[in-house]
């Protein structure tokens, strides 16, 4: 099992980055909440990570913080219908504190928000997790010594193309994902993160 991946980072999109380690391009699929914490491209990043085998393809997942990637294992493995698609939206929707701190006090309101995350999957979530989220993403804050700091960026230096492509990535439509990112950065705030803008544009009215 690939268990964590070292090396250049070459192409960084919100959902998706490239990595060069030792001459081999890995591509690994990555959250909202990963992506903010990248360095800039060409930069050295360690991601852990986690190898999910199909019939049809081996699909690498990505984090920067071990806290996202426990998270991810635990709704895979323990919430049914929840699959790596879904995990991704709610570590894309949601914070891991947030998330554990909505799961804990049964807030399904906010569950539900999440992109793909109807009522009932946000029921289960808080059923099936509740007793198992005690003491969850006490490591939440940092990242895995991997070296590179978080980029900055505002939404005037690319993250409105970066949050628009991470919506149609989710789903979206161009012209729907470039409107709800335009009604998100105007009530943000132009120095909104990519990360931020995308997860007001996915809460539900």
């Amino acid at each position: 099992m690939i268990t964590f991946l070292r090396g250049r980072l070459v192409e960084s999109l919100p959902t998706r980055v490239v990595l060069e380690v030792h001459g081999v391009g890995y591509a690994v699929l990555i959250p909202l909440s990963s992506f903010d914490k990248l360095p800039a491209p060409g930069a050295e990043v360690q991601l852990l990570t986690h190898l999910a085998i199909r019939e049809d393809a081996h699909v690498l997942y990505g984090f920067m913080t071990s806290s996202e990637r426990e998270l991810f294992r635990l709704l895979i493995d323990t919430v049914s219908g929840i699959g790596p698609k879904i995990a991704l939206n709610v570590l894309s929707g949601l914070d891991v504190a947030t998330f554990g701190a909505a799961v804990r006090s049964g807030d399904v309101k906010a569950l539900s928000s999440i992109s793909g995350v109807g009522k009932k999957t946000a029921e289960r979530i808080v059923v099936e997790l509740k007793d198992k989220l005690a003491s969850f993403g006490a490591g939440s804050a940092g990242h895995p010594g991997g070296p590179g700091a978080a980029k900055p960026g505002t939404a005037a230096e690319g993250h409105l193309t970066d949050a628009a492509a991470a919506l149609a990535a989710l789903g979206f439509k161009p012209i729907e994902a470039f409107e709800a990112v335009r009604a998100a950065v105007a009530m943000l705030g132009a120095t909104a993160t990519t990360e931020q803008i995308v997860r007001a544009c996915l809460k539900k009215p």
